[in-house]
């Protein structure tokens, strides 16, 4: 008959606890783009939520990951949450600014109602013209569209601040609504940034 270990128990749980921790903490690799766990924005830690690659036709072009101060397992739980947050996109193809910031337009206006769109369009024009400061978006440029808390909106390649700060929370929210809306630029895509 086995005796019972009062030490064994606990341990093993707090072993198989620290595994899966540290499985999750892992980064994440797509595409051969690696991902990290966490980032920081401002003052806020964030976390990776999901990534996955954005195809058009059988074009691989970029590989996006969504950071937001908590992880969550639906697009409503994602796009209610405030504060800092980022979208980031590592381009596996050369793309040009105006085609660029064209999809960001679509998808902007595929989740949005007329009028949405028509209100926000102070915002797009400095989106697009943001976007443009960008030129053509090169294989291997890390892009983030990232929000932080009384400051707004900003553009960046590889680290590098592109056009003027965007006011406005809900702007973000909204362009949030490209990936994740209910017509997103790509389902699949929705799906990984998800994390389902």
């Amino acid at each position: 008959m086995r005796q019972f270990n009062p030490v064994k128990r606990p341990l093993a749980t707090l072993l198989l606890a620290c595994a899966a921790l540290a499985a999750w903490a892992q980064p994440l690799e797509v595409e051969g783009v690696k991902l990290e766990a966490t980032t920081q924005l401002g003052a806020a830690k964030l976390q990776l939520n999901g990534a996955g690659l954005r195809t058009k036709v059988f074009f691989k072009v970029y590989v996006a990951g969504l950071y937001m101060p908590q992880k969550a397992a639906s697009a409503a739980q994602l796009l209610a949450q405030k504060g800092a947050r980022r979208v980031t996109i590592t381009m596996l193809r050369n793309v040009d600014a105006e085609s660029f910031a064209n999809a960001l337009n679509d998808g902007l206006r595929d989740n949005h109602t007329e009028a949405q769109f028509a209100a926000m369009k102070p915002q797009i024009d400095a989106l697009n013209t943001n976007l443009k400061a960008v030129g053509e978006a090169k294989k291997g440029d890390v892009i983030h569209f990232e929000f932080v808390p009384d400051v707004g909106t900003q553009v960046t390649v590889n680290g590098q601040a592109r056009g003027s700060v965007i006011a406005g929370e809900d702007f973000f929210t909204s362009v949030l609504r490209i990936w994740l809306g209910d017509k997103p630029v790509d389902g699949n895509l929705k799906k990984a940034l998800i994390g389902s």
